[in-house]
């Protein structure tokens, strides 16, 4: 009675692990509780603090750093997918001179952090007489760190396809980019959606390190409407507003995830239904063919 990775607890253990997972949720709720209590006791819910956000102008400005962290996220996810199939090709190419200069690349900017790199095509390029837009550098940095990223996803995703695809493919006449493009890499794509939808997600949050390189997007704009003496510095109240503006961000990327999983599960059912009904026909056809050789 054991799994691959542990023993399957006996009554004992599953007593004393629902003893911890009570003990942990009380001591969670405690905390929580205890920060709600101190935000109430310090005047973080006055309506002095949040009265900033009926200003019309301060709403629009929300609007545009919104669209701002939005456009920096359009942009990143577009070219690190782009990147990330790119480079996951090359990895899985037969040729030494495609695939070692990808794996070095890939590696590289996996290793560097985004922060160093938003910094240096932002103040490091000008010394050199690049100068690039806050918004270019926050970009090519998404791009380049998540497109690394993906490229292992998208490669590994791409070996645990079954062999027999590829050679399928090859038995049809296609060259191997056209086994890649057509054959692998959708399939590849399904099987590593959740994966994928996942990197989105921290693509998105990555937007607010902009705010380092004086890039305008909603972490920028909350520090500077929470550090406005007129509205009681509303730093906190401003700063819950943000969080919640990502946390619903994140929830839409995470329901349009289950969206297309959903359905793609529902093309499986159809694609099997249609397969077992044609088997159904020829069947049919084959058991009439029988007997009408009988009959004669």
């Amino acid at each position: 009675m054991s799994t691959v990775l542990f023993d399957v607890p006996g009554p004992r253990a599953r007593t004393r692990y629902r003893a911890y997972a009570v003990v942990g949720s009380v001591a969670i709720a405690a905390l929580v509780g205890y920060v709600v209590w101190r935000f109430f006791d310090t005047g973080q819910f006055e309506g002095r603090k949040w009265s900033w956000f009926e200003y019309k102008q301060i709403q629009l400005s929300l609007i545009d750093a919104l669209g701002r962290t939005l456009s920096a996220f359009a942009v990143g996810a577009v070219l690190a997918l782009l990147f990330g199939a790119v480079f996951a090709a090359a990895r899985l190419s037969d040729h030494k001179w495609v695939s070692a200069p990808a794996a070095v690349i890939v590696e590289l900017f996996r290793a560097i952090p985004l922060v160093i790199m938003m910094f240096f095509f932002y103040y490091g390029l000008p010394s050199t007489g690049i100068k690039l837009s806050a918004f270019t550098a926050v970009v090519l940095s998404l791009m380049l760190y998540n497109g690394s990223v993906l490229a292992e996803v998208f490669r590994a995703g791409i070996n645990s396809l079954p062999k027999g695809q590829s050679e399928a493919a090859y038995a049809l006449g296609m060259r191997k980019t056209q086994v890649m493009v057509l054959v692998l890499l959708p399939q590849a794509l399904r099987a590593m959606l959740p994966t994928i939808i996942s990197q989105l997600v921290v693509l998105l949050k990555d937007t607010a390190l902009g705010f380092l390189i004086t890039f305008e997007e909603l972490l920028y704009w909350g520090r500077q409407i929470g550090g406005q003496l007129q509205f009681g510095r509303p730093l906190i109240p401003t700063m819950i507003v943000v969080a919640a503006i990502y946390i619903g961000l994140c929830l839409l990327l995470t329901w349009f995830a289950n969206y297309l999983e959903k359905r793609n599960r529902r093309n499986k059912k159809v694609i099997k239904l249609d397969e077992d009904k044609a088997k159904m026909v020829q069947l049919g056809e084959a058991s009439g063919v029988s007997g009408t050789m009988g009959a004669v």
